[in-house]
C-alpha cells in the first residue's frame, strides 16, 4: 500500500492554471498533489551571444525554491552568494528538456526564459517544472505567433515529465516525498507528446534494479503520459 492510498499506476491529481503573472508572456501555476510550481516564460528580442548571427533561437530555464516550500526552511541561494548544485542540475534539466520540443530556427534569433518557482514541495518538482514550463512557453509562443514575429510554429510536440521508482520492492508513477525519501529505485523520464525519450535520470538509491523493473517501470510512463499530455492540452486550450 502507498501512503497517500493511491494505485502503483495512479498519478497525483493534476491541475494547471494559466494567467497566473500578469506581465510574463506565458505562465500557469501546476499542481501535482502538494508539489506546486509557479512557471513563466520570457521573451527575449536577442539570443545568447554564442548564437548571434546562425538565425536560431534557444530556450533555457531557472529553478528555484521557496524557503518554506518544505517542511523546514531552506535558506535562500541569493543569501548563500550561489546557487547549489543541485539547483544548477535540475534548471539545466529543464531548458534541455524543453529546448527537445522547439524548432528553434524557427524560433529566430530570441531566447524565451522559463522560471520555475518551487512554491510547495512534496517530491516530483523538476517533473511538474517541465510539465508546467511546456505549457509557459508554449502560451508564450502563441504570443509570437498572433503579432507574426514568428510566421512557423517553432513547437514541435508536447514535453512532459514523471518520476517513477521502486517502492517497498514495487514499481510506482508519480512518487510524493513519502515514496521518494525512502525508494529504493528513483527516476525522472521526460517525454513527448509522441511517447519519445528526451531525457532519463536514473539511479539505485538503496537496492539495484533489474531489466525486468526498468521496463515495468517505463510502462508506467507509458501508461502516463495521455495523461500529462491532455492537462497541458486542456491548459492551452
Amino acid at each position: 500500500m502507498r501512503p497517500s492510498g493511491r494505485n502503483l499506476d495512479q498519478l497525483r491529481p493534476i491541475s494547471i492554471e494559466t494567467g497566473v503573472m500578469r506581465h510574463a508572456e506565458g505562465s500557469c501555476l501546476i499542481k501535482c498533489g502538494d508539489t506546486h510550481v509557479l512557471c513563466s516564460a520570457s521573451i527575449e528580442d536577442r539570443p545568447p551571444p554564442f548564437l548571434r548571427g546562425t538565425g536560431q533561437g534557444w530556450v533555457t530555464a531557472e529553478y528555484g525554491m521557496l524557503p518554506r516550500a518544505t517542511t523546514t526552511r531552506n535558506r535562500r541561494e541569493a543569501a548563500a552568494g550561489k546557487q547549489g548544485g543541485r539547483t544548477v542540475e535540475i534548471q539545466r534539466l529543464i531548458g534541455r528538456a524543453l529546448r527537445a520540443g522547439v524548432d528553434r530556427q524557427a524560433l529566430g534569433e530570441r531566447q524565451i526564459v522559463v522560471d520555475c518557482d518551487v512554491i510547495q514541495a512534496d517530491g516530483g518538482t523538476r517533473c511538474a517544472a517541465i510539465t508546467g514550463g511546456w505549457v509557459a512557453l508554449r502560451l508564450a509562443v502563441n504570443k509570437l505567433l498572433a503579432v507574426k514575429m514568428v510566421t512557423v510554429d517553432p513547437i514541435l510536440d508536447h514535453v512532459a515529465a514523471v518520476s517513477c521508482g521502486i517502492y517497498a520492492g514495487q514499481p510506482v508513477v508519480d512518487l510524493d516525498y513519502a515514496e521518494d525519501s525512502v525508494a529504493g529505485t528513483d527516476g525522472n523520464f521526460v517525454v513527448t507528446g509522441a511517447g519519445r525519450l528526451i531525457e532519463v535520470q536514473m539511479s539505485a538509491e538503496g537496492s539495484t534494479f533489474s531489466r525486468t523493473e526498468l521496463d515495468q517501470l517505463m510502462e508506467l510512463v507509458d501508461q502516463s503520459r495521455a495523461t500529462l499530455i491532455d492537462a497541458q492540452k486542456s491548459a492551452v486550450a
